[in-house]
């Protein structure tokens, strides 16, 4: 698979409740390891009803913007669980798959 926007999105939908990736990962996915950036532009124009709120950074924290503790919420709503520090337990909810 290349690098697109698309191919990001069939990703994401992908992504089990209670599971999240980070861009990086996403990027890999797509065999394109160098994108992590682009995937976050990629998540900034995505289609309504996906779930965006599951591609988080790889340290597990959220990348800023309004919709942070939004997208919070609905991972603690999926059964996400957090650090003492607020960031995603990445260990625990990774989704794996490659």
């Amino acid at each position: 698979m290349s690098f697109s926007f698309e191919g990001v999105y069939e990703i994401v939908k992908k992504i089990p409740r209670g599971k999240v990736i980070s861009y990086g990962q996403a990027a890999y996915m797509l065999d394109a390891p160098h994108c992590a950036r682009q995937v976050g532009w990629a998540m900034r124009r995505a289609p309504e009803g996906l779930p965006c709120h599951r591609v988080i950074r790889a340290d597990g924290s959220f990348a800023g913007g309004v919709d942070a503790e939004l997208f919070r919420s609905l991972l603690a709503a999926e059964g996400v669980t957090f650090l003492p520090d607020g960031r995603v337990d990445m260990k625990k909810h990774r989704w794996n798959k490659r």
